[in-house]
């Protein structure tokens, strides 16, 4: 029987995981990217920031040019028979580095901006370019058609609300008319008389060595516009198709879970972005079949005096298991009770630090889509 996890799996192009920070997201997006390897499909995940080990099982490493095959030992150690799976660290420097090496008019075009100070720190001072630069990313993956599936392992939830919606934001920024007034080697006299008057006032005001490099940077930068733009319009549109699933991650704290609700509304009432789960993770709820024994319950065989001591010495931490598993039934059954219609709610077990390592993945991936691994569906299946 399949699970509404493995269905995702199996039908979207690309998955993207959301969340606040600190509740397993990239061990997710990993699990779901094994998942779907050993259902046979071509998948990369694209993390952001992955813990050390959790990098070391995927074999990734920060600057990576292009996407990091994981080893095919690992591979068949982990289930995958006729699937692939390879890791990205996403770098929003390299992104800006390949998408000026590859749209720029000429080579010395491409070589001046990469060398233009305005351009080396444009991540960092204009608002929404980082977000802009994951979009490119996933732009490029999307049109390559290397992968079956690509999962997006996101920012805290509340910055990949930005990067949901970076194709509208970057479009502001990334307006001609914009770079227009920075650029005085184009138009008539008149322009170019009122150009030499801009250039004066902004040698005053930043220096003339800096003005030659801002405007060097919006000449140079503006020629690539055109490709930029309509990157970023089919990506708007691709967002919200079927062929997009956003899972929002999230686990039994309270923040998290607020977090969530916040999410949930922003992404699939005001971006009409798709919904299709919410994965409680780290959650004891997955062990609600899990009871400890009474003496009585026990073979008449089995019940040494050691044993029933080790019993009752276990008892108390069974009961705050116990009483952690219904508290967790019930934040789970919350979640279902706010889904949309077509979200589903699934339970992951708590793994603790076994879940960053190749096991423990494995466990997870299992959880996702087989009946009895682990994981616990809430409510319907939607």
């Amino acid at each position: 029987m399949t699970t509404p996890v493995s269905e995702l799996l199996r039908d979207k192009r690309v998955l993207v995981c959301c969340g606040a920070g600190g509740v397993g997201k990239t061990t997710v997006s990993a699990s779901l990217a094994l998942a779907a390897a050993r259902m046979g499909r071509r998948v990369l995940v694209v993390t952001i920031d992955p813990s050390k080990r959790l990098a070391e099982t995927l074999g990734v490493h920060r600057n990576p040019i292009d996407p990091v095959a994981i080893p095919e030992d690992r591979l068949k150690q982990a289930g995958v028979k006729t699937g692939s799976l390879e890791a990205w660290m996403l770098d929003p420097q390299l992104i800006s580095d390949k998408v000026v090496s590859s749209f720029s008019r000429t080579k010395e075009e491409a070589q001046k901006l990469l060398k233009n100070s305005i351009y080396r720190n444009v991540t960092a001072m204009v608002a929404g370019m980082q977000e802009y630069t994951a979009v490119e990313a996933l732009y490029q993956f999307v049109q390559a058609d290397r992968y079956d599936l690509v999962i997006l392992d996101t920012p805290p939830s509340r910055d990949a609300l930005r990067f949901l919606d970076a194709p509208v934001r970057a479009n502001a920024f990334l307006d001609r008319r914009i770079f227009s007034l920075f650029t005085t080697t184009q138009g008539g006299l008149i322009r170019r008389m009122a150009g030499r008057l801009i250039e004066k006032v902004m040698d005053v005001v930043f220096g003339h060595a800096l003005r030659v490099e801002l405007q060097q940077f919006f000449e140079l930068f503006g020629s690539l516009l055109g490709n930029l733009n309509h990157n970023q319009t089919e990506m708007k549109a691709f967002f919200r198709s079927e062929d997009v699933g956003f899972l929002l991650v999230t686990s039994p704290a309270k923040e998290a879970r607020e977090e969530a609700g916040f999410f949930a509304h922003k992404a699939g009432v005001e971006l009409g972005m798709r919904v299709c789960g919410y994965i409680l993770n780290r959650s004891y709820a997955a062990f609600a079949d899990r009871k400890l024994p009474t003496a009585d319950e026990l073979d008449e065989t089995l019940r040494t005096d050691d044993l029933l001591r080790a019993l009752e010495k276990l008892r108390p931490m069974a009961t705050r298991e116990s009483q952690l598993v219904e508290e967790h039934m019930d934040l789970a059954h919350g979640l279902e009770e706010t889904a949309t219609e077509d979200a589903f709610v699934w339970v992951l077990p708590f793994l603790g630090q076994d879940a960053s390592y190749l096991d423990g993945l494995v466990d997870l991936a299992r959880a996702f889509t087989e009946e009895g691994a682990g994981g616990l569906s809430v409510g319907k299946s939607k």
